[in-house]
């Protein structure tokens, strides 16, 4: 048999007794709130308020329902079955399999319940965990005697914290790998609901009917299921549960087969949704939403499903009241469901749009945020439409009130139409969004509302941040600025610290970090209160940027920032924050200000123009003559001012003489830890030259020959020891053979004693590790201590730990030293950090071999269950040295990429991409040379071939870790030709490499390799007929992520943080770009043309405003020409063709805002090179240069006005007068019959909010004397367009559209003829006259 012909024959008509009485099409039975579940179920009633389809059976819930509160408003269920209670009635003893099944469902927990468990226990102990360490930490700095029982507490505490956290990861993983184990399918509720039926007899196996019917649906094909399930929603008297169910089962059929949706039998598949809309259970009706939403296949299938009549239901469903918000959720997502289909938008009829308008206008409906972004999708998409819907006005509204959370994506939905002259007319004023500052400029209104007040700030910072806002922002001279600043002058603290905010946050200024102590009041020019602000910074070195990278290195955020810098400066910034300085001088509001003050003039003499930023001083009003009558108010303000400017100059002191001693990286991190300890440079440091007699108190004072418990020695001595005079040999002499100092210290390392191994892994603790890593570098300095450590214990006890982990070694314990759980909560990781501090010394490297360490660390490389232990050997080695170590290491790269099975190939690479990323911290170091003895170019060369090598890993992650870490190491020209020799093969690649062989461009080396393997030209006919298209996209959204979220700083490690840091709003790199690194690029790129074929784009396409594909090519050329132009090899292309001209009548007449921000950017690329400098100068524009009158990438407009003026909403005379006759009212709609036009007329009169209450009392007057009115679907028609063509508020149209008999809407959908259901309407009693609410 057929199964699309058993669809098309097996549905028998519906019978014509369904849905025929006398209710109300909008009010319904009560009942109560739905509660979204896995599914969409009918909720049980009572024989008065609910009724089923057929109106005959009655249920009840079962005792011992779950009483829970549903979601909250605005939540949208994916699965639509609700339960809910009743409001009368008694249980009913007898129980269903269905009732037993649903109980069994509340009360057993499924497994991602008890995973969400489980982490909420485990967070919470990590939290007691992380608690108790830094209370302990604070006790240890305390007098022991005293806080010696606390301690002890705290102590306990931690440890059980320990072993709960534990035992919780260990459940986890359990409830993990159980959850990931086959289960048997789940019991299906359909068989239990069927015995419960009165259709179907109970029966007794009911486990195996389920069985069966799952094995038939997943043999059979999903066509011959589909006609099944649509035979089974024909039946009719069936509960609710049944039809729901059965519209679940469809709407899982219609996802697990996409392709089923195309082959339905519409004319019967139409009539079962038509039948489940229709019926009075609101579950059903939203089920049948659902189904039709998931059947949506095209833009055709919605003109079928729009022929159902679907228009009049969406309506009806929509402006029903709140307790049928099922129903109305999901009419809302199927009208959604239209904007995901392509050309679908235009399949909205008007009658929708606008009760959708209706709601959004209605503040307290909870389906109004939901309609507020329908709206604005629909806006974007096609703007006529909305705005001839009235949906313009609640959008403002919204925006105005601040009520909606998605205030962002309404300034960017108009924004959006602000951008071109066709889409720019729909803003009537072009005033709309000046909204955002109306509270700002309000001297009542700044007092009151904080929550509104900090709305507004987000608004204006993403009006700020956008190229079209500030457009917008421009008009008037920018007065909306202008009122902002002025808001600094009424006496509101808050109002006052959020606009500071919002300069800082456009002007991307971050605060410093001596900013809130600056801010309270207290001293800070002391050299040894600011001296440690920089430390952190040096302390976790990032790669050195070389002085070729920072000159191609291109930030546009920081030129959109000049921009935005000067308009504030000419709006009045400046004199703002001055009077604010002079009015709370002593208050923490004016001192953000002068510290902002200074700020910004230091950004203004790094970003502006000299003939920008001459004319700026630091609060000339503030300087008065000392011996002036105001010499004693102008003290405080000149005190603080010296204040800001003295940690200024002393941070920057700090930061030349680190930049100056610090030389590379790699001295860096031959002196410094990730561990370092902060030192407070205010205490007196330990001499290096310390005479024996201090020495030999010091060693007294650290407690360490006096007390046997470690926990009472004075560390902080003992590090300042170990770095100061041990590393003198004669110091280090005499406390080797003198006292027993060093001996103790070192037996507290010896993992036998288990003081440093039983340690707890804390923060505090680590000052353990910090102590060790510098002893064993103090002892590495000199033959004596060389000597010492070589005959301790310590090595050889730590040899002999090892080998318990290793299978070969004969050795084994019960309790390893190394086992997982004492290397993650124990110091015991930490005895790797000491080797690693021996591995960076060759006498080192000899002691590790002498206790045969390297074989035992070649075996652990190959422990597939012990990941941790991996890591922590590669991660705390230094591979400088050319030693075994390095053979470790590529043993790691390389190792057992052919797995044993899947999970051992996961954590293999794992380790691979680890060790990969090791390598990226050597890649990068400086070219300097280390003591005459190391060079650590030839580190970099090796770390080079190594990541050469990893480009071939067969696992992707691998190579485009390698990828990304060579692309920057070769940010210097002698590495980057060192890559090129070792000749990488990148074309299995694709994408992926494309970064790294653009490099290999910048170089006369790379050239010639590329040319060989024919892969230039290649390349540049994709830039030029395709890419360069994809390039715009790509900066465009990096600029507009960089403007609407800064950049936030990161501490992690240089292995953890991200290999490529997103810095987004910096240019990526362009193929033309790179070719005019070398003279032989030059040479190709005249011989191609493409230059002038850019420059004839530009001209012809100037003009051209509304094609978005011509805008595209436009955008895509004038990149191209602006990176040609940065270079100064590429500068000579722009003087003989003159496009700069061009580009500079963009910057300063195109009608699209767009446009001329990416003319802007461009004219600041091209002004990096000297030449292109020149150029742009002879067209009046400025550029900004260094002391050293090199070019800083940025510049200006002589004045502001030339780069802002652009013709206004209003000033469009045309497009005004054509959305004039846009506005006009429509043309009355009448009707032959007094009564009916007379209803038309007051319908249209309760329009009006004057005539309203009027209307409303002659339409229910008229419903009383002329019932049948009401039960004319010709009449309906009418209204229908009068509801389509004039705004009401949402109880205006529920009011309407209950005066009508439900019986019309059966009428209309159905197609009926409205005498058969005469008879019937006359046999009904009347109906309570409808209310407005």
């Amino acid at each position: 048999m057929d199964p699309p012909k058993y669809i098309a024959s097996s549905v028998t008509p519906t019978q014509s007794n369904l849905f025929r009485h006398g209710r109300s099409m909008s009010n319904e039975a009560g009942g109560a709130p739905f509660k979204p579940r896995d599914g969409l179920q009918a909720p049980f009633r009572d024989g008065r308020e609910g009724r089923s389809m057929s109106n005959a059976n009655v249920t009840f819930a079962p005792r011992g329902s779950s009483l829970a509160q549903g979601p909250p408003p605005g939540s949208f269920s994916s699965d639509l079955r609700s339960m809910t209670l009743p409001r009368a009635g008694t249980p009913r003893t007898e129980k269903g399999p269905f009732f037993a099944d649903y109980g069994r469902r509340d009360v057993e927990k499924t497994s991602e319940e008890r995973q969400t468990e489980l982490r909420e226990q485990l967070n919470k102990e990590i939290k007691i965990k992380v608690g108790s360490e830094n209370l302990l930490d604070a006790l240890v700095t305390k007098n022991n005697r005293q806080t010696k029982e606390q301690r002890l507490r705290v102590e306990a505490e931690l440890g059980s914290s320990h072993r709960k956290i534990i035992e919780l990861r260990g459940q986890l993983e359990e409830e993990i790998g159980r959850s990931k184990r086959p289960k048997t399918p789940p019991r299906n509720r359909l068989s239990g609901m069927f015995q419960s039926s009165p259709a179907r007899s109970p029966q007794k196996n009911d486990q195996n009917m389920q069985d069966d019917m799952l094995a038939t649906e997943e043999s059979e094909s999903p066509t011959y299921v589909l006609s099944e399930i649509l035979q089974a929603l024909e039946n009719e008297g069936m509960q609710s549960d049944y039809y729901v169910d059965g519209a679940n089962r469809l709407v899982g059929l219609f996802k697990k087969y996409p392709a089923l949706k195309y082959d339905l039998a519409w004319p019967v598949f139409g009539l079962r949704i038509q039948t489940m809309l229709l019926s009075q259970s609101r579950e059903v009706v939203a089920a049948g939403y659902r189904v039709t939403r998931h059947a949506i296949a095209d833009r055709r299938s919605l003109q079928t499903i729009r022929g159902l009549k679907t228009d009049e239901l969406v309506v009806l469903s929509l402006v029903k009241e709140s307790k049928a918000n099922i129903e109305r959720e999901q009419a809302l997502k199927f009208v959604r469901a239209f904007l995901d289909v392509k050309g679908g938008i235009h399949e909205i009829s008007n009658s929708v749009l606008r009760t959708i308008v209706s709601i959004a206008e209605h503040h307290e409906d909870r389906l109004r945020s939901l309609s507020i972004l329908t709206l604005l999708e629909v806006l974007v998409r096609s703007p006529s439409m909305a705005v001839t819907a009235g949906g313009m006005a609640p959008l403002t509204e919204a925006l105005l009130d601040g009520s909606y959370q998605g205030s962002g994506s309404l300034a960017s939905a108009m924004l959006y139409l602000f951008d071109r002259p066709s889409t720019r007319v729909y803003l009537k004023s072009g005033h709309e969004l000046d909204a955002a500052f109306a509270i700002f400029t309000d001297p009542m209104a700044v007092h009151s509302n904080e929550e509104k007040l900090k709305s507004s700030a987000r608004l204006i910072s993403s009006l700020m941040n956008s190229w079209s806002g500030l457009f917008v922002l421009a008009n008037d001279g920018f007065q909306a600025i202008r009122g902002l600043l002025q808001s600094l002058a009424y006496r509101s603290l808050i109002a006052r610290d959020l606009t500071l905010d919002i300069i800082s946050a456009v002007l991307q200024i971050k605060a410093p970090s001596w900013s809130s102590s600056f801010l309270a009041g207290r001293r800070l020019t002391t050299y040894g209160r600011v001296a440690n602000l920089t430390k952190d910074n040096l302390e976790a070195p990032s790669p050195l940027t070389s002085e070729e990278e920072g000159q191609d290195r291109v930030c546009l955020t920081e030129h959109y920032t000049a921009l935005l810098l000067v308009v504030l400066l000419q709006s009045g910034l400046q004199q703002a924050l001055s009077d604010l300085i002079q009015e709370d001088v002593e208050c923490a509001i004016g001192r953000k200000a002068a510290l902002l003050h200074g700020e910004i003039l230091n950004l203004a003499n790094r970003l502006l123009p000299y003939s920008f930023c001459s004319n700026l001083y630091m609060a000339p009003e503030l300087m008065e003559p000392v011996g002036s009558e105001t010499a004693d108010t102008s003290l405080p303000h000149i005190a603080m001012i010296y204040q800001a400017d003295s940690v200024s100059r002393t941070l920057y002191r700090s930061q030349a003489s680190a930049k100056d001693s610090s030389g590379s990286k790699w001295q860096h991190k031959q002196q410094h830890t990730s561990s370092t300890r902060i030192v407070d440079p205010s205490k007196p440091e330990v001499d290096y030259d310390m005479d024996e007699a201090r020495f030999r108190a010091a060693i007294v004072e650290t407690q360490i020959l006096n007390h046997v418990k470690y926990v009472k020695w004075n560390w902080d001595l003992i590090e300042d020891l170990i770095e100061g005079p041990l590393k003198n040999p004669k110091r280090l002499s005499e406390a080797i053979t003198g006292t027993k100092f060093l001996k103790r210290l070192l037996g507290f390392y010896r993992p036998f004693k288990y003081r440093f191994s039983d340690a707890s892994n804390t923060k505090a603790n680590q000052r353990y590790v910090r102590v060790g890593v510098s002893l064993m570098k103090a002892l590495l300095q000199s033959s004596e201590g060389i000597t010492h450590l070589s005959e301790s214990k310590f090595l050889r006890q730590l040899g002999e730990c090892l080998a318990q982990l290793d299978r070969t070694s004969g050795l084994t314990s019960l309790s390893p030293l190394f086992s997982s759980w004492r290397t993650s909560e124990t110091l015991t990781g930490g005895y790797f950090a000491l080797l690693g501090a021996l591995s960076s010394n060759p006498k080192g490297l000899e002691m590790i071999e002498r206790w045969h360490m390297v074989n035992i660390f070649y075996h652990l490389i190959d422990l597939h269950d012990r990941d941790d232990l991996v890591e922590l050997l590669l991660g705390n080695m230094d591979f400088t040295l050319d030693s075994h170590l390095r053979v470790m290491l590529s043993k790691a790269l390389t190792a057992c990429q052919k797995g044993e099975g899947r999970r051992n190939t996961e954590k293999e690479q794992h380790i691979r991409i680890f060790s990969t990323k090791l390598l990226r911290q050597y890649a990068t170091l400086a070219p300097d040379s280390v003591d005459g003895v190391y060079c650590p170019s030839s580190v970099c060369e090796w770390a080079i071939r190594l990541l050469a090598t990893q480009l071939y890993d067969p696992e992707v992650e691998v190579s485009e870790a390698a990828v990304q870490i060579l692309e920057e190491s070769c940010n210097q020209k002698s590495r980057l030709e060192y890559l090129v020799r070792c000749r990488p093969q990148l074309d299995h690649l694709n994408e992926i490499g494309a970064p790294l062989l653009l490099r290999f461009l910048s170089t006369s080396l790379g050239y010639q390799y590329l040319d060989r393997l024919d892969y230039i030209t290649q390349e540049m006919d994709d830039w030029y007929l395709g890419r360069n298209y994809s390039y715009v996209t790509l900066v465009e959204a990096s600029l507009t992520r960089a403007l609407s979220m800064p950049p936030q700083d990161d501490s992690r490690s240089s292995i953890n943080e991200p290999l490529r840091p997103r810095e987004y709003g910096t240019l990526p790199p362009h193929f033309y770009r790179e070719l005019t690194h070398t003279k032989e690029g030059c040479d190709l790129l005249r011989e191609s043309g493409h230059f002038d074929g850019f420059v004839r784009t530009i001209t012809q396409l100037s003009a051209d405003h509304e094609d978005s594909e011509g805008s595209m090519k436009l955008k895509g050329a004038l990149w191209a020409v602006g990176n040609i132009g940065s270079m100064e090899l590429g500068a000579p292309f722009l003087e003989e063709s003159d496009v700069v001209k061009w580009i500079v009548q963009i910057a300063e007449s195109s009608e699209v805002t767009t446009m001329r921000g990416t003319a802007f950017f461009v004219l600041g690329l091209i002004s990096r090179s000297l030449h292109g400098m020149e150029i742009i100068s002879e067209h009046g524009w400025n550029a900004a240069t260094d002391q050293y009158g090199r070019s800083s990438g940025y510049c200006l407009p002589p004045t502001l006005g030339n780069l802002f003026m652009i013709k206004r909403p209003h000033d469009n005379k045309a497009g005004v007068r054509s959305m004039a006759r846009r506005d006009l009212r429509p043309r009355p709609i009448t009707d032959k019959e007094p009564v009916h036009a007379r209803v038309l007329s007051l319908v249209v009169d309760a329009g009006n909010a004057v005539l309203a209450k009027k209307a409303v009392n002659d339409l229910n007057g008229i419903k009383g004397r002329h019932p049948e009115a009401f039960s004319s679907v010709d009449l309906y028609h009418k209204l229908r367009d009068v509801l389509g063509s004039h705004n009401f508020r949402l109880p205006v149209r529920r009011f309407i559209l209950d005066l009508f008999d439900r019986s019309v809407m059966r009428n209309v959908v159905l197609d009926e003829e409205e005498s058969e259901n005469e008879s019937i309407r006359t046999q009904r009693p009347p109906q309570a006259r409808p209310r407005l609410t």
